[in-house]
C-alpha cells in the first residue's frame, strides 16, 4: 500500500508543470500568436506622442486650423452652392482636413507598429483568426467573463480611469482662476490657453499611462512563462517526438553496431596476420607494399569479438600470432583503417617477415 501510494506522489510530481518551457515549446507557442503583450503600451505611446506632436508642431496645426475656420466663416457659409463649386468646396475641406490629420495618422501608425514590435518582434500570423468551434463554446465562455484574467483587467480599468481622473482634477483645480476669466478673453486667446492646456495634460495622462502599462507588460510576461510551464514528462514527451524514442535510437545503434561488426569481419579474410594477446585483444594486419605505405588495421576487437576474429581467420587460413604487448599497443593506439604507429614498425615489420616467411613468400624490404 505504502508502495503504491509512493508511485502515485512520484506520478503527481511528475505532473506539476514546474519547469520553464523549452525553446521548441516557446517557439511553437509563437507561431500560435501566444506572445506576451500588453496591449495597453501601443495606446499609451500613441496618446503621449501625439500630444507631444502637437506640442512640437502647435504652429503647423494652428495655421491649418485657422484657415479651416477662416474660410468657413468668411467665403464658405457665404457662397452660393452650385454644381460647379461644390466639388471644389469638398476638395478644399478634404485637404485641408487631411492636413491636420497626417501627423497625427503618422504618429499612431508608426508608433504603433513600434510599441508592438519592441514587446514580441516581428511576427505575422494567423493562427488566431482561425475559425474553432472551442471559441463559441458558451459555456467556457461564461467562465472567462468571472476568471482572474477578466477581474484583474477590470481592476486595471479602474485603476487608469482614477488615474485620469486624478490628473485632470488636479489640472483644472491649478487653472480654476484662469478659467473663471476666459469669458473675457479674445477668442484666440482662449484656443490658445485651452490648447496649451489639453496638450500639457495629454501627455501627463499618456506618460503615467505607459508607465502602467510596462508595468502591465512585464506583467503579461510573467504571466505568459507560467502558462507555458511544463511538467518533467512533458519535457520526456517532447525530447521522444523531437529526438526520436531512445529505445528506438537504441535499436538504431545497435544495428548499426552489428552492421559494422559484419563488414569488418568480411575484411579479416583479406588479413596478412592476426596478432592476439591472446584471449582479450585480436588485431587484423593487411599490408600491400604496392599500395601501402605501412601495413594498416582492416579489423580489430576484444573479448568475444576478438574471438569471432580468430574464429574467421581460422576459417580462412589466415596465420594467428600471440605478441602480448604488440597487440595491446595496436588496440590502444589506433582504429580501424588506420596504418600502424611509426614506433610500432619495427616490431610489425617482425611478424610480417616471419608470416611470410611461413607462408614460402619472400619480399623485398
Amino acid at each position: 500500500m505504502h508502495i503504491y501510494r509512493l508511485e502515485l506522489d512520484l506520478q503527481l510530481f511528475s505532473q506539476e508543470k514546474t519547469e520553464k518551457a523549452t525553446p521548441k515549446k516557446k517557439d511553437d507557442a509563437r507561431k500560435k500568436g501566444q506572445i506576451a503583450r500588453s496591449s495597453d503600451l501601443p495606446g499609451s505611446f500613441i496618446m503621449m506622442f501625439t500630444f507631444m506632436g502637437f506640442l512640437m508642431m502647435g504652429g503647423y496645426y494652428k495655421q491649418h486650423v485657422m484657415n479651416l475656420f477662416d474660410n468657413l466663416f468668411e467665403n464658405w457659409l457665404l457662397m452660393e452652392l452650385t454644381t460647379g463649386n461644390v466639388m471644389s468646396l469638398f476638395t478644399d475641406i478634404t485637404t485641408e482636413l487631411l492636413l491636420i490629420l497626417a501627423p497625427i495618422f503618422a504618429v499612431t501608425i508608426i508608433v504603433g507598429i513600434l510599441g508592438n514590435v519592441v514587446q514580441f518582434g516581428f511576427l505575422l500570423t494567423g493562427d488566431p483568426l482561425k475559425m474553432k468551434i472551442s471559441k463559441l463554446n458558451p459555456i467556457k465562455g461564461f467562465k472567462q467573463i468571472f476568471s482572474a484574467k477578466t477581474i484583474v483587467e477590470f481592476l486595471k480599468s479602474v485603476l487608469k480611469l482614477s488615474i485620469i481622473g486624478v490628473l485632470v482634477f488636479i489640472a483644472i483645480s491649478k487653472e480654476w482662476d484662469r478659467i473663471l476669466v476666459l469669458t473675457s478673453l479674445p477668442v484666440q486667446q482662449i484656443f490658445s490657453y485651452a490648447a496649451g492646456v489639453t496638450v500639457r495634460l495629454g501627455i501627463e495622462i499618456g506618460a503615467v499611462l505607459a508607465v502602467l502599462a510596462l508595468a502591465d507588460y512585464f506583467y503579461q510576461r510573467f504571466e505568459h512563462a507560467k502558462s507555458l510551464r511544463m511538467s518533467k514528462q512533458d519535457i520526456k514527451d517532447e525530447y521522444k517526438k523531437s529526438e526520436g524514442d531512445p529505445m528506438i535510437k537504441g535499436r538504431i545503434r545497435e544495428r548499426q553496431r552489428k552492421m559494422a561488426m559484419q563488414r569488418m569481419m568480411q575484411e579479416v579474410p583479406k588479413a596478412d596476420v592476426i596478432i592476439t594477446n591472446p584471449t582479450h585483444f585480436a588485431i587484423a594486419l593487411k599490408y600491400d607494399a604496392a599500395n601501402m605505405e605501412a601495413p594498416k588495421i582492416i579489423a580489430k576487437g576484444m573479448d568475444h569479438v576478438a574471438l569471432r576474429i580468430r574464429e574467421v581467420a581460422k576459417e580462412n587460413g589466415i596465420i594467428t600470432m600471440e605478441n602480448k604487448p604488440l597487440a595491446r599497443a595496436l588496440y590502444e593506439r589506433a582504429e580501424i583503417g588506420d596504418v600502424i604507429p611509426p614506433d610500432l614498425f619495427q616490431a610489425v615489420a617482425e611478424v610480417l617477415a616471419y608470416v611470410y616467411k611461413m607462408k614460402g613468400r619472400v619480399r623485398s624490404s
